[in-house]
């Protein structure tokens, strides 16, 4: 690099991408020089809580991660922006619940499982490895590698077998996000899926099938992630967990009025009872827009009935030039958050609950990027413009995979201590 300084992202291959990430730094924050940025990326755990993944990916070129690729999150992009490691998410939609639904959604969840560890196990070993364990996290960064760690979004994918809670665990996931869009067996969403049939509150929080998921989550080890559920299923869970929970990517409620965001007196409660809130770059968790959030469901609707789909399947939707043609137009119409309003999340967060309750989430690859942080190449931009608020290098180690990672620390000292 320029300044001489040895960084762990090294030389940074992709020299293209490292221009635009400093670039999109350079003229926000003045005062902050980019080796100092550099220097601190070099020095912290930088941990995204939440990036998705496709079904086909490592199995099609498009979604090879060792590749420059037009996904938010690769290699190359995470060597750029100088991020460390990622939780990459093993996400299924949620269906009507049927047995046959039930096999298709372990079915899928067992795909992007086995193309996680595929990444991590035959086809890049030497750039990322596969994280169970905290210290395992630091391992793998202290070889000079990428952190993959697994994270399961909706519990739905574990039907009503118990016993597939542990399986996951086996696999590599965990922290399991309890709901998604649309009821489940095991609690209730932030947002009812009507073509379900979901009405407002199915279980009133956390069903009994629930309460015996969260047991076993605690036993095995695995993080309860209340990102997504309602706020009764949301309070019940985190007071049902022995261990502390985490919000894997959600909002600020009082500065972004969605249902999916969290009120202060949700973010109090994670707080009190040890938890981690991992603010999300997704620009409808930032700032309220509902005329953009109108019209980027409307889009999506269009594109599902043109092609036969499910108006939930975001997978395949996303992937169309009528999304990315009809998307560009959108952010043109409606701008999208900036980095310098997400961060504004993560101050409200830090005043409200404390440095120790605070972390950071992309949602790349299924939904999220702000201006200014639009993939991973761009990560530097986020300490940037901590840095430029006063943010002190302790503190954005926290932020950025202290406080997520003394949490994992403390649910795997539970589940150690009640093992028989």
């Amino acid at each position: 690099m320029a300044c001489g300084i040895q960084f762990k992202f090294n030389t940074l291959m992709v020299s293209a991408l490292v221009l635009a990430g400093l670039t999109a730094c350079e003229g926000d924050t003045e005062k902050v020089s980019v080796s100092d940025v550099m220097e601190i990326h070099d020095r912290v755990i930088t941990l995204d809580s939440h990036v998705d993944i496709s079904s086909d990916y490592t199995y099609k070129p498009a979604f090879d991660p060792g590749h420059l690729t037009s996904m938010k999150v690769d290699l190359p992009k995470m060597v750029a922006g100088g991020l460390d490691g990622a939780f990459f998410i093993v996400y299924v939609g949620q269906t009507k619940r049927t047995p046959e639904n039930y096999a298709a959604a372990k079915a899928l969840a067992l795909r992007k499982f086995d193309a996680i560890h595929r990444m991590t196990d035959e086809l890049y070993p030497d750039r990322i490895g596969l994280a169970f364990s905290p210290q395992e996290v630091r391992d793998i960064i202290d070889s000079g590698r990428k952190v993959a760690v697994i994270g399961i979004e909706n519990g739905y994918v574990i039907g009503t077998d118990l016993d597939l809670v542990e399986d996951y665990y086996n696999r590599g996931a965990r922290y399991m996000t309890l709901a998604h869009n649309g009821h489940n067996d095991i609690c209730d969403s932030a947002q009812p899926k009507e073509d379900f049939g979901d009405v407002a509150a199915e279980h009133g929080g956390v069903s009994d099938f629930g309460k015996q998921v969260i047991g076993e989550m605690n036993r095995v080890g695995m993080m309860v992630d209340i990102s997504h559920v309602s706020q009764d299923c949301m309070v019940q869970a985190v007071n049902l967990s022995r261990a502390p929970a985490i919000a894997s990517h959600s909002g600020v409620r009082a500065l972004a009025d969605h249902p999916r965001n969290l009120t202060d007196e949700q973010m109090k409660l994670l707080a009190a009872r040890g938890g981690v809130m991992q603010l999300v770059a997704y620009t409808g968790f930032v700032k309220a827009d509902p005329a953009r959030n109108q019209a980027e469901e409307a889009l999506m609707q269009k594109i599902a009935a043109e092609n036969g789909w499910a108006a939930n399947d975001y997978e395949k939707i996303e992937l169309t030039p009528a999304w990315k043609t009809g998307h560009a137009a959108l952010d043109r119409k409606y701008p999208i958050a900036t980095v310098a309003e997400f961060v504004d999340q993560i101050d409200y967060a830090v005043k409200l609950i404390g440095i120790d309750h605070v972390g950071i989430s992309s949602d790349f690859d299924g939904g999220g990027g702000i201006t200014g942080w639009d993939d991973a190449s761009e990560s530097l931009s986020v300490t940037r413009e901590l840095l430029s608020r006063g943010y002190s290098e302790a503190d954005i180690a926290k932020i950025w995979g202290g406080n997520l990672l003394r949490v994992w620390e403390e649910v795997d000292r539970i589940a150690r201590e009640s093992a028989p």
